[in-house]
């Protein structure tokens, strides 16, 4: 990069710096709210230069990799896993996104101990981002004989699909990777050959598998991608939680806390996002029809 532009996105970036001093020292006015909609413009504006000053939202228009894992609730969690599974593919099949399955841990009921699948959409990481987090379901459990309510969790986790080369360099001594036969559950991996590859990232210990590629050197390098999409949004959480002045909990207990939205089947009906406040009575639209864009939007626009 030439010394000019160089020097130009600096003074740019310094500007911006500036005014976010502005907007907060503005904050700070204890008339601040006395204008409701010109304070919620300055937010958003601060939000804005924020997150153009931490470069977020670099790879929000490409596609995106997600990630279901089943959290405390057995085959009731797994079960959940394979709803919001079909949820988001009814979804993506309305925004006209091709989806392609990476890898799935599928338990003999048909629900998911974790299931990993790429989409391929313009913005499909800018849309999807906010999805990440744990999700909870109520409801009487199909699996008990006493028909007792269970609460289940599932963690959804969505990284950037990572194209470009050397955005994120992992040194080849940070990872160990492992090989094992592809196949599904039940034993159906007896002619398969060792083809599936996990990569795990030692120093976070965060992993990626993939067994939807011919070749283990194709899986290998299509889950170092993955590994590379979830450092890059460890890194933005991160730096979002550093400008809040929050410290990073090392606890992610998928069956604590922080869930994002629930689902409740019974003893009412309803879907709410706990972030938004959005709630929605009809459930069957939601988990059936994938219609989730009055949560996605309010993220965004919240």
């Amino acid at each position: 990069m030439s010394d000019t532009r160089k020097s130009g996105q600096e003074s740019g970036k310094d500007s911006m710096k500036e005014r976010i001093e502005e907007i907060e020292q503005a904050m700070r006015a204890p008339d601040f709210w006395s204008h409701k909609a010109a304070a919620q413009d300055m937010l958003k504006e601060l939000q804005d230069l924020k997150d153009t000053v931490a470069g977020r939202g670099k790879y929000d228009k490409g596609g995106a990799v997600m990630t279901i894992f089943s959290g405390a609730g057995g085959d009731d969690a797994e079960d959940f896993s394979a709803m919001l599974y079909r949820m988001y593919l009814k979804f993506f099949q309305r925004k006209g996104w091709e989806t392609s399955l990476l890898h799935k841990n599928e338990n003999d009921r048909g629900g998911y101990r974790n299931i990993t699948v790429e989409i391929h959409g313009r913005g499909a990481y800018g849309m999807l981002k906010n999805e990440s987090g744990v999700h909870r379901l109520v409801r009487i459990s199909p699996f008990s004989s006493k028909k007792l309510r269970h609460t289940s969790f599932s963690m959804v986790e969505v990284v950037p699909k990572f194209e470009e080369r050397g955005a994120i360099e992992i040194p080849p001594a940070e990872l160990r990777v492992e090989l094992s036969r592809s196949g599904g559950p039940g034993g159906q991996n007896v002619n398969k050959r060792e083809t599936a590859v996990r990569v795990v990232h030692i120093p976070t210990n965060l992993s990626a598998h993939v067994d939807s590629e011919r070749s283990q050197a194709q899986n290998k390098e299509k889950a170092i991608e993955i590994l590379k999409g979830k450092l890059y949004k460890r890194r933005e959480e991160e730096q979002k939680q550093k400008e809040a002045g929050l410290s990073i909990s090392k606890t992610t207990e998928i069956e604590w806390g922080n869930q994002i939205r629930s689902y409740v089947l019974h003893p009412y009906k309803m879907v709410k996002d706990h972030r938004t406040g959005v709630e929605v009575r009809d459930v069957e639209k939601v988990l059936e029809d994938g219609e989730i864009d009055e949560f996605i939007n309010a993220e965004h626009h919240g």
